[in-house]
């Protein structure tokens, strides 16, 4: 378990926190649904899925995240959530982050918050997650930072390989913090400020299967595709996605 340096009510747990005994009192009542994350984790986002349209597990980062024990579970509680409020929590997160190991490298891609909503009831939990996801993203992405948005509607986004298939679904209402990685472009090429946030980072970088959507979607939105440069490596530190 990891306390926050300056907020000592804000923690991030792995697998063998939810175990442990005596339990945190942030999981009382609600450590069957968190254990049912990492359990959906396993048992879904690392495995395929037969209408994925893609060979491979339905994510390609949880095993690893899991593996590393990079895989941190936060909790917020309440079965009513004031929307500013949880802004205010999610940026503490996103900060932190930023400062969790490992910060570079290949392995930094594995990192990942997962901000659970065990409390949050059914289509309030729905309504709020899609919501804050969509008014937040922009900033993330300026950020390097993807967050993401899984309930059991489940969010009407579909796959990239199968767009029936609806990839999003969870038992548990989260919000879920990771790096950019360059791969994620057709998340972010439709909309000029989550697209302004891929180019800061990835714009004469990504691999060279992308260059082309990349160039697409900069002259689509009117916007330059910046030189590579030490200052864009330094700004976004975490994986050198793209870099071959």
């Amino acid at each position: 378990m990891l306390t926050h340096p300056f907020i000592p009510e804000q923690i991030l747990l792995t697998e063998p926190d939810l175990h442990s005994d005596p339990l945190h009192p942030l999981l009382v009542g609600v450590v069957d649904q968190v254990r049912t994350v990492v359990a959906w984790a396993r048992e879904y986002l690392c495995e395929p899925h037969p209408e994925l349209g893609r060979k491979g597990p339905v994510c390609p980062y949880a095993q690893g995240s899991l593996d590393r024990d990079t895989f941190y579970l936060a909790v917020h509680r309440g079965d009513t959530v004031n929307e500013a409020e949880l802004d205010e929590v999610l940026a503490v997160y996103r900060d932190w982050f930023h400062r969790l190991e490992p910060i570079t490298g290949p392995s930094a891609q594995f990192k990942t918050i997962l901000l659970t909503l065990p409390d949050l009831p059914g289509e309030r939990a729905r309504q709020i997650v899609d919501r804050t996801q969509l008014r937040l993203k922009p900033s993330y992405t300026d950020q390097g930072l993807m967050l993401g948005e899984f309930h059991d509607g489940p969010p009407a986004k579909g796959g990239l390989w199968n767009t029936d298939f609806r990839p999003l679904r969870s038992p548990v209402p989260m919000l879920v913090v990771r790096y950019m990685v360059a791969s994620d472009l057709p998340f972010l090429a439709d909309d000029p400020a989550t697209f302004a946030g891929y180019l800061r980072y990835f714009g004469s970088r990504g691999p060279t299967s992308l260059r082309g959507q990349i160039r697409a979607a900069a002259q689509r939105h009117g916007l330059p595709i910046p030189e590579t440069s030490a200052d864009v490596s330094i700004l976004h530190p975490n994986t050198n996605q793209g870099v071959r």
